[in-house]
């Protein structure tokens, strides 16, 4: 398995597909936007300073050098895909995930319940012991059987694979954004800010996003009000109107990832390198603590394997030029 705090990922060379059952059982006829027409917020043609040179960054990361991006115009949502939209998704077209399809995702340990580890349906992840892989995890049962998302309709949805985001982008007419997209968008017009809001991460005292607090893993003190995820409205929009661009799920980007970033100046439309065996992540998630994973900062970066999943990483989306 490919190694992460935030997020392990499969191991392409050792994992096996268990359920052989095609991804679409009905034709995947686009419904155009799911709704997402509707809500998209228009982002200008826009010129902004892109990465960072943060001492609490990570160097591998690749988080700098701070670099001038041009973009054209486009449209993104305000919220990541939520568990009702993700439903009707599957509904309309038979759409199984990759968790589905593996028969497995991966789980936070503290979500992991006695009566699943008693049945020997989850297995720890070596060097990382706050995750488990969970016998019958997906995005409908976030902590394996017998849980359910009944109570999360309006929560983003998770244990969707890269492979599974795009999937639901093309039916619904939409897109990933990309990396340079994302970031210009998380920023929402603020210059050189470590964070979607400004430099202080709990101004006057408010949180202003769903990360850990307490001991990691061991004490979730929850002050934010949320362990887990949270509905994706929660906590104040930037100045671009998007919610959530730090913290609750981490959301996959449609860029391959790499370390080295063009120099030429200013770089127009950077959508990554051709090919990868990683796609992009931004935003960080619940799990997030200063003391080993502060990547819930705006320019912070993270990837993973396209057939991965686990319970803190999902989507949203973009649509033009």
């Amino acid at each position: 398995m490919a190694e992460s705090c935030c997020t392990p990922g499969r191991d392409p060379g050792q994992e096996q597909i268990q359920d052989a059952t095609p991804r679409f059982s009905s034709a995947p006829s686009a419904e155009p936007g799911n709704g997402h027409e509707e809500s998209l917020v228009e982002i200008p043609v826009t010129r902004f300073r892109m990465g960072a040179d943060d001492a609490v960054g990570f160097p591998d990361d690749a988080e700098g050098p701070v670099r001038d991006v041009q973009l054209d115009p486009f449209r993104i949502d305000p919220f990541a895909v939520t568990n009702r939209q993700f439903r009707f998704f599957v509904d309309s077209t038979g759409y199984r995930t990759d968790a589905e399809r593996f028969g497995w995702s991966y789980v936070f340990r503290g979500f992991v319940g006695k009566a699943t580890l008693r049945r020997g349906h989850a297995r720890e992840v070596p060097g990382l012991p706050w995750w488990y892989g969970v016998s019958g995890a997906y995005w409908a049962k976030p902590e394996g059987k017998g849980s359910s998302i009944d109570e999360r309709l309006d929560h983003p949805v998770v244990h969707v694979s890269h492979t599974d985001a795009a999937a639901y982008c093309s039916w619904a007419g939409v897109r990933l954004p990309t990396e340079a997209e994302w970031e210009c968008a998380a920023r929402g017009g603020l210059v050189g800010k470590r964070f979607v809001w400004g430099d202080d991460l709990t101004p006057d005292g408010r949180h202003m996003c769903n990360i850990w607090q307490g001991t990691f893993p061991t004490h979730n003190t929850v002050e934010d009000g949320y362990a887990g995820t949270a509905p994706v409205d929660s906590f104040e929009p930037n100045d671009y109107g998007l919610y959530n661009a730090a913290g609750n799920v981490w959301e996959w980007c449609a860029d391959w990832w790499t370390t080295r970033h063009p120099i030429q100046r200013p770089l127009v439309n950077p959508t990554g390198p051709k090919r990868g065996t990683a796609r992009v992540m931004r935003g960080g998630s619940y799990l997030c603590h200063h003391s080993y994973c502060n990547r819930y900062r705006v320019a912070a970066r993270s990837s993973n394997t396209p057939d991965s999943s686990t319970g803190n990483c999902g989507f949203r989306v973009a649509a033009g030029p």
